[in-house]
């Protein structure tokens, strides 16, 4: 076995080391299991001798403390304080965590332990447990000796050697081999017990019977149980020495009552006992502890707490120590009279030694007892104190929190509320609720303090019962308001949740409502404009469908005023005081009864004037139907004379003599429909004055009248004036009048619009169908003859003046020129790509070989004179 070193440090800063032995030797006696064996037996011993006191006890040492909780208890019973609660637990953990409780209780006392841990102990480890069993021992057995000057070890040792100085054979120098023979034990027991043994009988050489007897007499006459067997001893070369000192310090203990006497006294130093003044003290006293008067105020009980303290300070300590030394100067006397073989001294009847000590037990008991109900009395009378100092705290407050509230609850603020107000005051009371449903605790408890207050007597608990009684009536009364309120707060809440529902549902009915008599009012009020009687009646059919709706309408109208009455009444009935405005809507029921009445006003005049409008209408068609009846007729009169006019100018077969006579006939007929032109012209001055502007019954407007009558005046008079000038034509130019028909022929085959006149293609087509090779220099030419004004048509005029002048003579120098201007732009000049550009090839090198260049100012390089290249194509000058 490995040497287990053990370092104890205590809080005085003193630090002693124990080896297990000192010397080489002894580090060898180590690995003999005799070492191991004689722990096992002393420690368990000395364990089990504390753990009686328990009712338990340990069988195996290094087994039964490794769930900690024997530990525990052997620590509480030898320190006399209580360990933290341990954990029951059967695990691992659960045992180290116990183990470590012991371990931190053993620290806390000023022990520092070395190479000891929990887990160690918790596996069993026979080493660690011995030594943390050591480490107990020295704590609580050895340190606290002291003898002069000397503690612990060294004290102990002292102690050994000044009680067993006087006696023969005996020298203890340590806690080993001096101890052997077991005349050190022997020694010690005779010191203080001589009547348990006669020393003189004992043998050194005889150490089993010494051991033995020593042992025996310890274990039955000083409760000293038996930590080792003689064997142990005698069989082992050097004992070991904590087991040796445990068992030694266990006869110190045992003898600690008796250490008061320190030397016999002299015989004539003796004196008789002092009974009689200590009885009489004690029972002088006994009565006064006995008193339980209970007082009314701490200060009074306080000062008899102070009294008793200077009893227990200053009047007791004399008296004990009196007693101690009576009862050392009577066991001293006894012991000498006894050694002297005299007879034992008996004391008077009444003043023996056990009168003395049953009376100072009643006065201890009678002691304890005051101390306990002073102890009790304080405590009751502070508990009063502080509970009417907590019942004056708890009203204050709750008096103070409930100031005000009854005012409060009784307002009537809800009857001026709105539905969005009434709700916050719910959600307010709500709160106020919970608060008050919070304060139920605190008014419980102050009745339970005024009832303990009551209970535990307190001197002026009729105040603390009126203030209670005032504080529940309170109570109660707020308790009925806050119902009464909360109840009020629903009904006006539900009631204004009717009225806001009744609110929405005349929000939503009188909307619509509105807006369709707003429509109407529009509709009834809006000026139709209309031109036929089919519209008007067609007015007539939805002023009729809108006033079939008038019933449907009016039952709405008189639902939305149930509404409105609705809401009247439940403010009427519930004496509701609040401006209720609808926050929905914000048409009033009175804009809806004036829009109603406005409406039904509307619809009469509006049947009037429909019906004024359709008498209207009716003239009004008539007035049509007159017009329609004479322009249908003289539209196609004049159309047909038109038609009439334009063959006429277009026969071929007479003569324009014979045109000129059918002409005449027709504008002779023409001038006389001109009555007929009037009358329309009166019909349709009435139309316009009644604003008619149109007339399905006829497709002729007076504008198309006008404009075909005045078409066919101005048609009849130039066609006329057209035949007159072929006439003169024809007559001064000598042309046949088969010519004359030849030239109206073609033309007539080319006016394609049969209009009396060609447009520039037509013309063109005439043309080319005669033979002419036309270029576009040409043709523009002949164009700006017969179309000067460039309308883009040719009338049969212009056609035959240019046919008669073809078919006359040639072209003349001043045509060529004009010719040559047109390609030229109007410049006097011409360029020789603007030629080349507009003529034929052949046509254009012509020209440019014989153009001579042009002399006159402003011309580019290149410029050619076609006016005398002209001229002298006519031979009308010389090139």
């Amino acid at each position: 076995m490995t040497q287990v070193e053990t370092t104890v440090h205590y809080d005085n800063g003193y630090e002693e080391e124990y080896m297990l032995q000192e010397d080489e030797w002894d580090r060898d006696m180590l690995l003999d299991p005799a070492w191991e064996q004689q722990q096992r037996k002393t420690f368990t011993a000395w364990c089990n001798s504390h753990l009686r006191k328990a009712g338990t006890q340990i069988e195996n040492i290094e087994e039964d403390f490794r769930n900690g909780l024997k530990l525990m208890l052997l620590l509480e019973v030898i320190s006399g304080e209580r360990l933290p609660k341990p954990d029951r637990g059967k695990m691992r953990f659960h045992k180290i965590a116990n183990v470590n409780k012991a371990l931190d209780f053993i620290t806390s006392k000023g022990v520092k332990l070395v190479s000891i841990g929990a887990e160690e102990i918790v596996d069993g480890n026979v080493k660690m447990t011995l030594g943390m069993i050591w480490t107990i021992i020295l704590r609580f057995a050895i340190q606290d000796i002291s003898v002069e000057e000397t503690s612990a070890k060294e004290g102990l040792l002292l102690w050994c050697q000044r009680k067993t100085a006087p006696y023969r054979n005996v020298n203890v120098q340590n806690f080993h081999v001096s101890w052997k023979d077991g005349l050190a034990f022997c020694a010690l027991i005779h010191r203080h017990r001589p009547d348990l043994l006669d020393y003189s009988k004992l043998n050194k050489d005889d150490p089993m019977g010494n051991l033995n007897l020593a042992f025996d007499i310890a274990e039955k006459h000083l409760d000293i149980p038996k930590m080792l067997d003689a064997e142990d001893i005698i069989n082992t070369p050097k004992p070991d020495e904590r087991a040796i000192m445990t068992y030694v310090s266990c006869f110190y203990h045992a003898f600690a009552g008796a250490e008061q006497e320190l030397s016999y006294l002299s015989s004539s130093s003796y004196v008789v006992f002092s009974e009689s003044q200590l009885l009489e003290w004690i029972q002088r006293t006994t009565p006064w502890l006995e008193n339980r008067t209970p007082e009314k105020t701490m200060v009074e009980m306080r000062r008899k707490l102070e009294d008793f303290r200077d009893y227990r300070r200053q009047h007791k300590p004399p008296k004990v120590q009196e007693k101690c030394q009576l009862e050392i100067n009577f066991n001293t006397l006894q012991t000498k009279l006894r050694i002297s073989n005299r007879p034992a001294f008996m004391p008077s009847e009444g003043k023996m030694v056990s009168d003395i000590a049953s009376a100072w037990q009643g006065l201890e008991q009678a002691e304890k007892g005051y101390e306990e109900w002073l102890l009790t009395e304080i405590r009751r009378l502070e508990r009063l104190d502080h509970l009417a100092e907590k019942f004056r705290q708890k009203a204050t407050n709750h008096e103070s929190w409930a100031s005000g509230k009854e005012l409060i609850l009784s307002q009537k603020d809800y009857e001026t509320a709105t539905l969005t107000e009434i709700r916050a005051l719910l959600r307010k009371h709500e709160a106020f609720e919970s608060d008050l449903a919070a304060h139920q605790d605190r008014v419980e408890q102050i009745a339970a303090i005024a009832q303990e207050l009551n209970e535990l007597d307190y001197h002026d608990v009729a105040a603390v019962n009126q203030r209670c009684q005032s504080i529940c009536d309170l109570w109660d009364k707020l308790g009925t308001l806050t119902q009464k309120r909360r109840e009020s707060l629903e009904r006006t809440d539900k009631l204004l949740e009717t009225i806001d529902q009744l609110f929405l549902e005349f929000a939503k009915r009188s909307a619509p409502f509105n807006n369709w008599m707003e429509g109407a009012m529009e509709d009834l009020q809006d000026m139709f404009i209309v031109h036929t009687t089919e519209e008007v009646q067609s007015l007539i059919s939805a002023h009729e469908q809108f006033k079939a709706t008038l019933p449907e309408a009016d039952v709405e109208r008189q639902a939305i005023m149930g509404i409105h009455n609705e809401v009247q009444k439940i403010s009427q009935s519930y004496g509701i005081k609040a401006n209720i405005i609808n926050p929905y809507s914000i048409i009033t029921i009175e804009e809806l009864l004036h829009k109603w009445d406005k409406v039904k006003k509307l619809v009469p005049q509006r049947d009037g004037a429909l019906q004024e409008e359709m008498a209207r209408q009716h003239a009004h068609e008539r007035l049509r139907r007159q017009f329609a009846a004479q322009a249908n007729l003289i539209g196609p009169w004049i159309q047909a004379r038109m038609e009439e006019i334009g063959r006429c100018s277009l026969e071929i077969g007479g003569t324009l003599e014979d045109q000129m006579t059918q002409l005449k006939q027709f504008e002779h007929v023409i001038v006389a429909y001109k009555p007929n032109i009037d009358k329309l012209e009166g019909d349709h001055q009435l139309i316009q004055e009644s604003l008619v502007f149109d007339n399905k019954h006829t497709n002729y407007t007076m504008e198309h009248i006008r404009v075909g009558w005045e078409l066919l005046l101005t048609t009849i008079a130039r066609t006329i004036n057209e035949i007159e000038t072929q006439i003169l034509t024809r007559d001064a130019k000598g042309i046949s009048q088969q010519q004359m028909n030849e030239f109206r022929s073609s033309f007539n085959h080319f006016d394609r619009k049969k209009n009396g006149a060609m447009e520039t293609d037509d013309f063109r087509a005439c043309l080319i169908s005669m033979g002419y090779d036309l270029g576009e220099v040409e043709f523009a030419r002949i164009m700006m003859l017969v179309d000067p004004n460039a309308t883009g048509i040719v009338s049969f005029q212009s056609f035959i003046d240019f046919m008669t002048r073809e078919t006359a003579d040639t072209d003349t120098a001043e045509q060529v020129v004009a010719s040559f201007r047109i390609l030229a732009t109007d410049k006097p000049y011409i360029l020789v790509d603007e030629l080349r550009r507009e003529l034929p090839p052949e046509q254009a090198e012509y020209c440019i070989m014989r153009m001579p260049p042009y002399a006159g100012p402003g011309a580019p390089p290149g410029a050619l004179d076609y006016t005398a290249f002209s001229t002298a194509l006519y031979g009308e000058s010389d090139l």
